[in-house]
């Protein structure tokens, strides 16, 4: 038998509740304290990039992740508590309700660590959550879903009717909102209380029980006055049965006490029922009209402010039958765009052929087929998308990590570093060669402008075993700080490639040109990109960036900047160039490069003296 795929253990968190301005390099900041971090993504809006107010934090080790669970769940970001969890990817079991626990009757003071705190007593908890408004406040009811179905049982027997901050809860099982639909789609067909409205001001609750009480017996009945006595005209009837409820709406529906309002008699409605009813009439209004004015109704913008609806119905006249015509106002003004529905497709699609882009009044109109908001959104996310494909198309030599997903900040591991004092610097390095060569290549610069004190360019001869030890002294180290945040959450194109850049071709009707690159302005040098290192031939390379870099170390170190521009050309390109664009990185490479000139030379004066 095959083995199946193996199974690694879980190291992904999600983290919820996030502040809108929370970035993946403040949440590193934050978990790295825990363990070694794989990789963060905040959830962005796909058309706005605005955070959705979540994210997913990858460690290395399952270890780290429970530390961080425990340890900075509810923790406070930008003035917001974090809400941390185990990372569930797979829906069906956060749908399924096992383990999940709803509470509702909450103290509007309990919010989310005051109900994890009382509840985990029970278990293991993957999730809790108060229910919040717009506004950030509790509505009341919340869930908690449990590890196990045994943990939610004991919730539910030791939690349910007590009181927590003065008020009595309800606890129990979740119930999913299918099955809550279904519930109350059958409770809809068997009511006992009525409502009813449109009566007038002079009815009265005696009035109201002699209407209904010939269709059965009833337990309640109630007209709802005003604050000055009078009928606010409706009301509610209970029966006590429920064919005797059905009866009375079927005969008395409709029914005129007062001339001009028909009386509505119907079952009575929570809030919610009734809204999520409108909804969905309003809904089915709204597909019914689309559906009728599909591909006949025209979105017209760009509109003269001069051009009303009279005027605009004029216009569109010649393709057909125009059904309606309108210019949207505002404050009586126009808005610069309407609407011309025409009573056939056909119509429709000749006058977008002919209108589209014609003057009118003194601009060129737009003409298209009007779209749904959806339809309107998925097409603008179509073309975002594409933007964006084209965009990192234009990237030269974009950076991915293996196994990540765009969006992801992919924190630099540091490799292991080798560090030596002067002493070991003085056994590894017996002798300096960091010596000036003489020039291979003529120059637009003399070489004694470039150089006052050596002859450039700089060949360092091949890499041995004591350069290699002195290049790791010396060598590109991993950023750190917020500076390295912002370096790995960017993207940097490679600066040396193969003797070529992997450029690409751009035409002259290029929509999205690519953006102008940073330069390195080099005073008495002509300003160099990524772009034109990359291009230059090898062996040209450190010549161009030794030119750069030897006016600059001179003015720190005037008798050494000729033996340090050697050393520092040993560097790797990419460094060497983030080292011209940020001073205080060539400080502190020259600094170091003092430090092992200095331990070199009293070596040789202590062996001169032995």
């Amino acid at each position: 038998m095959n083995p199946g795929p193996p199974s690694y253990p879980m190291a992904s968190l999600y983290v919820g509740d996030l502040h809108s301005d929370i970035t993946e390099a403040m949440l590193f900041e934050k978990f790295s304290t825990a363990g070694p971090v794989l990789s963060i993504r905040v959830c962005r809006d796909m058309i706005t990039r605005r955070s959705l107010g979540y994210a997913y934090v990858n460690f290395q080790q399952p270890v780290d992740a429970e530390r961080a669970l425990d340890t900075m769940n509810f923790d406070m970001i930008k003035g917001r508590p974090i809400r941390i969890m185990w990372s569930q990817r797979d829906p069906s079991l956060r749908k399924s309700g096992v383990g999940n626990v709803f509470i509702k009757n909450l103290d509007k003071t309990i919010d989310n660590k005051a109900m994890y705190d009382t509840f985990s007593a029970f278990g293991n908890i993957l999730s809790c959550k108060v229910a919040q408004d717009e506004n950030g406040g509790s509505k009341g009811y919340g869930f908690v879903h449990f590890e196990t179905e045994e943990a939610a049982n004991k919730s539910i027997d030791k939690v349910n009717g007590m009181l927590l901050n003065g008020k009595k809860v309800y606890v129990g099982r979740f119930i999913p909102r299918k099955e809550r639909e279904k519930e109350l789609g059958e409770k809809a067909k068997l009511f006992t209380n009525v409502y009813v409205k449109n009566f007038g001001e002079d009815f009265s609750d005696e009035l109201l029980r002699d209407m209904f009480e010939k269709y059965g017996r009833i337990t309640s009945h109630k007209v709802m006055y005003k604050e000055d006595g009078s009928s606010r005209g409706f009301g509610f009837v209970a029966f006590e049965d429920p064919d005797a409820a059905e009866r009375a709406c079927l005969e008395l529906n409709g029914k005129e006490l007062v001339e001009g309002k028909p009386l509505y008699v119907g079952r009575a409605q929570k809030k919610a029922e009734r809204q999520k009813e409108l909804k969905r009439k309003f809904e089915q209004l709204k597909s019914e009209r689309l559906t009728r004015y599909q591909g006949v109704n025209l979105y017209v913008k760009n509109l003269d402010d001069t051009i009303d609806d009279e005027r605009l119905r004029k216009e569109f006249a010649p393709f057909g039958t125009i059904t309606s015509a309108k210019v949207m106002l505002e404050d009586g003004r126009s808005k610069g765009f309407g609407f011309v529905c025409f009573s056939s497709p056909e119509e429709a699609t000749k006058a977008v052929t002919e209108m589209n882009g014609r003057i009118v009044g003194t601009k060129p109109l737009y003409v298209a087929l009007a779209q749904r908001k959806e339809d309107r959104k998925a097409h603008l996310t179509s073309q975002y998308m594409q933007r964006m494909a084209s965009m990192r198309m234009q990237q030269m030599g974009q950076i991915f990590q293996p196994g990540s997903a765009g969006g992801y900040f992919v924190p630099t591991i540091p490799p292991a570093q080798r560090f030596y004092g002067p002493a070991q610097m003085t056994q590894i390095r017996p002798s300096t060669r960091w010596t000036a060569q003489p020039s291979v290549r003529p120059s637009t610069q003399t070489a004694a402008s470039a150089y006052p004190n050596m002859q450039p360019p700089f060949r360092p001869a091949p890499r041995g075993p004591t350069q290699t030890a002195l290049r790791t002294s010396l060598g590109a180290r991993p950023i750190t700080g917020q500076q390295g945040v912002a370096a790995a959450s960017t993207i940097r194109a490679p600066l040396v490639t193969s003797g070529r850049s992997a450029g690409y071709k751009y035409t002259s009707n290029m929509r999205n040109p690519p953006a102008p690159q940073p330069a390195v302005h080099i005073q008495g040098q002509e300003p160099l990109t990524s772009t034109m290192l990359a291009a230059a031939p090898l062996q040209e390379q450190k010549q161009m960036l030794g030119e750069r870099l030897f006016p600059l170390i001179q003015r720190m170190h005037p008798d050494l900047a000729g033996k340090i521009t050697g050393m520092l050309l040993e560097i790797d390109n990419s460094e060497l160039l983030h080292m011209l664009e940020h001073a205080e990185s060539l400080k502190a490479k020259v600094d170091e490069a003092v430090a092992v000139l200095q331990a070199h030379q009293a070596k040789q004066q202590a062996t001169k003296k032995d």
